[in-house]
């Protein structure tokens, strides 16, 4: 009778402590050591010392790949943003590390997935996944593991994927108003040209164009150039010869400069567009920079890093002194949906990888903070009635915080408007 009045008292001693050490944490603690990248032990570096740790992962291109010079602002500006959300409070009783699980694949889909072998049992999400093709060498995998990714990319095809939560409109639907805007504004007719790397990004591009073109009564060819800037004669010689009223271009910026400086240098007088990563405000130092001002427009999902919102005057807060550069509003911006579907995991009972995949397919809105309108972020529904059609329109400005200030607002054009969005404008599955 001792030994069982002894046990009874230990177990109940056991568990009032537990009832102790559960209030210490929110309700999210449920599914605590249940998932990977989730832990009740602080984070290296913690903000908050009682809150335990969510890690994400991060795999871009910081070294050699074509979109450097826009990937390690894009990757700091998401180690600034988490840093922000931790001093707050963090989320559901936990801090959240993003800088110990970051990897270089230099866009290259091979080396991508290897580091996501690396990485996939230490992380509770991808808070970054650099290039589309690159992302979908993981995809399979991320599928498996639960895992969900905000891209570094906006390809149509993640409206389709529930383990990819995007922000801002498409490559296809910016290219549709880049085109429309273009026919409207610099009086373009007659043939419109889509220059863009092989597969994904430049053919997701290529589509939109296509599609205005159809709509505007326009002809349409499309030019696939490697990447670069030694590898771009092709592409200046096919422009010169079909001599379009305007080119529309999907590659770095590099490229992109390189494809504008060349043709305005053999006495094009086009229009140019080109998708959002086209462009880099150290073109302004290049030798392409009288032709870029003079005949290059940015197509965009959001406002430049100047721009005047809550969400922009936080990111600037939160940067410090930086060059300005929007790879810092890309990075920031995308953070946003992941720390609503963390926000809604832990409301529903819970912080794992299965919770924030529900919660992440599911949502109705995200305060964006004035970045992007709060319907941009709904996933719940069908793409073709949730999808975020509107899109910017920016000149070159010399005296703008990264060399281009927006010339027309957030906006559906008449293509994207009516376009049919059953499926991904391109794919290469």
């Amino acid at each position: 009778m001792k030994l069982n009045r002894h046990l009874l008292r230990t177990s109940v001693v056991i568990a009032a402590t537990a009832l102790v050490l559960t209030g210490c944490r929110s309700s999210s603690d449920e599914g605590s050591g249940a998932s990977p990248g989730i832990s009740d032990e602080a984070c290296p570096e913690a903000v908050n010392a009682d809150n335990g740790c969510i890690t994400l992962g991060i795999i871009s291109d910081l070294t050699k790949g074509p979109f450097a010079p826009l990937a390690v602002p894009i990757t700091d500006a998401q180690k600034a943003f988490w840093q922000k959300v931790n001093e707050d409070g963090g989320v559901g009783g936990y801090d959240i590390d993003i800088t110990s699980n970051i990897a270089d694949a230099e866009y290259n889909p091979e080396i991508h997935n290897r580091k996501y072998q690396e990485m996939r049992k230490d992380v509770l999400a991808l808070g970054q996944s650099l290039g589309s093709s690159q992302t979908l060498a993981i995809l399979d995998d991320m599928k498996s593991d639960d895992v969900i990714a905000m891209p570094a990319s906006w390809n149509s095809a993640w409206e389709f994927e529930d383990q990819v939560l995007e922000s801002g409109a498409n490559y296809c639907f910016e290219a549709m108003n880049g085109v429309d805007w273009a026919v409207t504004n610099r009086a373009v007719k007659g043939e419109v040209i889509a220059v863009g790397y092989p597969g994904d990004y430049g053919g997701d591009a290529a589509a939109g164009v296509e599609a205005a073109a159809k709509a505007n009564d326009l002809d349409f060819e499309k030019i696939e150039t490697p990447t670069g800037q030694d590898n771009q004669a092709g592409a200046i010689a096919a422009i010169l010869k079909a001599k379009p009223a305007l080119v529309f271009v999907s590659t770095g910026p590099a490229e992109m400069a390189t494809i504008v400086g060349g043709a305005a240098a053999q006495g094009f007088k086009g229009t140019f567009v080109g998708s959002s990563p086209t462009w880099n405000p150290a073109l302004l130092k290049s030798a392409a920079a009288p032709a870029l001002e003079a005949m290059y427009f940015q197509a965009g999902p959001w406002a430049p890093f100047g721009a005047e919102t809550p969400g922009h005057e936080a990111m600037r807060g939160a940067l410090g002194e930086v060059t300005p550069n929007d790879g810092y509003t890309a990075g920031w911006v995308w953070s946003y949906p992941l720390l609503a579907a963390l926000k809604q995991a832990d409301a529903d009972g819970g912080i794992t990888r299965e919770s924030l995949v529900k919660a992440a397919k599911a949502l109705t809105e995200v305060d964006y903070e004035g970045m992007l309108p709060p319907e941009a972020g709904a996933t719940k529904g069908e793409p073709a009635e949730v999808a975020f059609r509107s899109s910017v329109v920016s000149k070159v400005d010399p005296t703008a915080p990264t060399g281009v200030s927006v010339t027309q607002e957030l906006t559906t054009g008449p293509t994207a408007e009516g376009y049919d969005f059953s499926e991904p404008c391109f794919s290469l599955q």
